[in-house]
């Protein structure tokens, strides 16, 4: 079974709009830089040359990683969810139930949203997976290193 990519359009569109500009605007500039580098001489000790190629192995790995992405992309209409259930596109108030802290909120997003550091969590994770389908004042488990750890969750927001 292929995997699929959830995401939202806005996401669909960035990665797009990347694999244009790296097909494009970026592998211009390195085939210049590689160009620039073969003038310098001995290729067998030609640093710049040898930083150039490399630049475009990860450019082309980039590209195929996104090609990849955009081929199994699934878009989530986030209007056509259960607006009872969390679900991708929700912001999820939760309580830790072993010490009572309430939490920020979390933002449930696709795989290629995923962005620990904004509160931004993959539906892919286990956080995001204990979570999704659970309502207003469910509890549920997630499975952490440090071992089983409880939520409640408070509020669901679109």
């Amino acid at each position: 079974m292929e995997k699929e990519f959830k995401m939202s359009q806005k996401r669909y569109d960035e990665l797009k709009a990347e694999l244009q500009y790296n097909k494009t605007t970026r592998a211009d500039e390195i085939a210049e830089l590689i160009k620039e580098a073969r003038g310098f001489g001995d290729l067998s000790e030609n640093s710049e040359y040898d930083e150039a190629k490399n630049e475009q192995g990860k450019l082309y790995s980039r590209i195929a990683e996104i090609e990849e992405i955009l081929l199994h992309a699934v878009i989530v209409d986030e209007s056509e969810a259960d607006i009872n259930k969390i679900s991708i596109g929700c912001s999820v108030t939760v309580t830790n139930l072993a010490n009572g802290k309430k939490m920020a909120p979390y933002k449930i997003v696709g795989s290629q949203e995923a962005d620990v550091m904004h509160r931004a969590i993959s539906e892919d994770s286990p956080f995001g997976k204990a979570l999704i389908g659970a309502k207003v004042g469910e509890e549920v488990s997630v499975e952490a290193p440090a071992g089983t750890i409880r939520y409640r969750v408070e509020a669901i927001e679109r």
